[in-house]
């Protein structure tokens, strides 16, 4: 018996992580997260975000990230999709090409190649991107960032842009939902976008 892997992504104040709350509470699924969901990788999380790093190397940003995910998986995610659950993340492996690969500059394939070694090549069977401008997400961030999301400008226009070319690469397996509005009303967009999908499929 195999359950089914939804994976919540987006700009980091999309209000993913609320939306994935709260459609894995509409549906009894399990919600887990990336980075940082075991004990392991919590302390990647704390390595990676931690403002007293900027000298860390993208490739070793992406590794570390990479990393976070194998033990995601082996702990987390594939014991629960064998007992036949839905698994709610928030963020998964399309997060990794966004932010090192089409916001770092780092080469899709090669991230592709090792985040299919790091989690047996498990993809999400449904992804859903929260879209929301750039300008929008900082201005919702406020004055305390971590170490990626004080990347820049332009850094974050380009993993917008890398989400959104994703998404239109991939319509069987990918939903966008306007990510402006009430939390409320996001989540109506979310729920009504993501049960048709699941109904069609």
């Amino acid at each position: 018996m195999t359950g089914r892997l939804i994976a919540f992504e987006g700009a980091d104040a999309s209000g993913k992580s609320t939306q994935a709350r709260l459609f894995a509470e509409s549906i009894g699924g399990l919600l887990t997260f990336e980075f940082g969901a075991t004990r392991i990788g919590h302390s990647i999380r704390r390595i990676l975000l931690d403002n007293d790093h900027q000298e860390l190397d993208d490739r070793a940003e992406a590794l570390l990230i990479i990393a976070d995910k194998a033990q995601h998986v082996a702990e987390v995610v594939s014991p629960a999709l064998a007992e036949g659950r839905t698994v709610i993340s928030d963020r998964f492996t399309a997060s990794a090409l966004a932010y090192q690969g089409y916001g770092r500059g780092i080469d899709l394939d090669l991230l592709r190649s090792v985040m299919d070694f790091a989690t047996h090549g498990l993809r999400a069977d449904l992804t859903v991107l929260l879209d929301v401008d750039p300008v929008v997400a900082r201005e919702r961030l406020g004055s305390i960032i971590d170490r990626i999301e004080g990347a820049g400008a332009e850094f974050h226009q380009r993993v917008r842009d890398g989400y959104l070319t994703m998404a239109a690469a991939d319509p069987e397996h990918w939903v966008v939902v306007d990510a402006v509005g009430s939390i409320d009303e996001v989540f109506e967009r979310v729920r009504v976008s993501v049960s048709n999908r699941i109904a069609g499929s």
